[in-house]
């Protein structure tokens, strides 16, 4: 959720943000995605700003039919997960929560 307010706040400024689910993010992601989760909303106001979910993790936790029903990419650009090193020398700062 605090990534949600964060990426609303870098809109704002016409900042290009990205989101990117990782880890047990995969499971957040999907939950979000539901219309009945409470932050559904919120989730939906910066779906535009969702890269995606990392391939590998959406797997060990078993949530990739989920994040595919929702519409969420999956991401395998290195060894099946996002490639921080990609976004940083593209010129991103990488926030974490």
């Amino acid at each position: 959720m605090n990534a949600f307010i964060g990426a609303l706040e870098y809109a704002k400024e016409d900042a290009q943000t990205k989101i990117i689910f990782d880890g047990a993010g995969t499971q957040a992601a999907a939950a979000f995605a539901k219309p009945d989760h409470k932050y559904h909303d919120l989730f939906e106001k910066v779906r535009g700003q969702i890269e995606g979910a990392c391939s590998y993790c959406a797997g060990a936790f078993e949530v990739t039919d989920k994040l595919k029903d929702a519409k969420i990419e999956l991401i395998d650009e290195f060894k099946g997960h996002p490639s921080f090193k990609k976004l940083i020398d593209d010129g991103y700062q990488v926030l974490v929560f």
